[in-house]
């Protein structure tokens, strides 16, 4: 609710869980009790750029217990003598105060705990979480693998059926070649195939 022109919180509806609150830019100036009643869990609370002037107006964010960051830029009362001493008196549940904690140590940029709550729940449920995901991927990869043998395994027999028919088109074509050739000259190329002579060509030797 930040530069909304608030001029109280009286009207602020009860949460239980909310943590953190920006109140930045308006015109508070007082009626802080009603964060204690109605915000009982806030851990961060940004009353920068309001009307606040005094510290005994803070006093009732006392009843916050978890409150440890607040944040009063721009406010009068941190132009008050000893202003930081008497609010780290006055709250000392607080770790920071305008971003500083008491020994002027800057704060984080972000608090896991008003901004990141819930992640811890999140991996809790998922069991083992990362874990989850890495079993996921090592089945992804065994499928990959058995796809790959199968694949292989196909091209093989591929390649074997591909020689055995190239043997048989082979044994076929010297068939039909046989078909074509004269009687005489089959019967030739038969006999020279079992390495024996033709009859005829004998006698022929002898005639010369």
């Amino acid at each position: 609710m930040i530069n909304v022109n608030l001029l109280s919180v009286s009207n602020l509806p009860k949460l239980n869980k909310l943590r953190k609150l920006e109140l930045s830019d308006n015109r508070i100036s007082g009626g802080l009790e009603v964060l204690a009643e109605r915000t009982p869990n806030l851990t961060h609370l940004n009353l920068s750029g309001n009307k606040i002037k005094d510290i005994n107006t803070l006093e009732p964010l006392k009843k916050l217990p978890n409150l440890h960051s607040l944040d009063l830029f721009n406010c009068e009362v941190t132009m008050l003598i000893n202003y930081r001493e008497s609010m780290f008196a006055l709250l000392p549940q607080l770790t920071y105060l305008d971003g500083f904690d008491a020994d002027d140590q800057e704060a984080p940029d972000s608090d896991p705990e008003a901004d990141g709550d819930g992640l811890d729940d999140e991996y809790d449920e998922n069991g083992e979480g990362e874990e989850e995901d890495d079993d996921e991927e090592d089945e992804l990869d065994e499928e990959v693998i058995d796809d790959e043998e199968e694949d292989e395994d196909d091209l093989e027999g591929e390649e074997e059926e591909d020689g055995v028919d190239d043997e048989e088109e082979e044994d076929e074509e010297d068939e039909d070649d046989d078909e074509d050739l004269p009687q005489g000259e089959k019967r030739k190329r038969d006999l020279e195939d079992e390495g024996e002579e033709d009859p005829e060509d004998e006698e022929d030797e002898e005639d010369d």
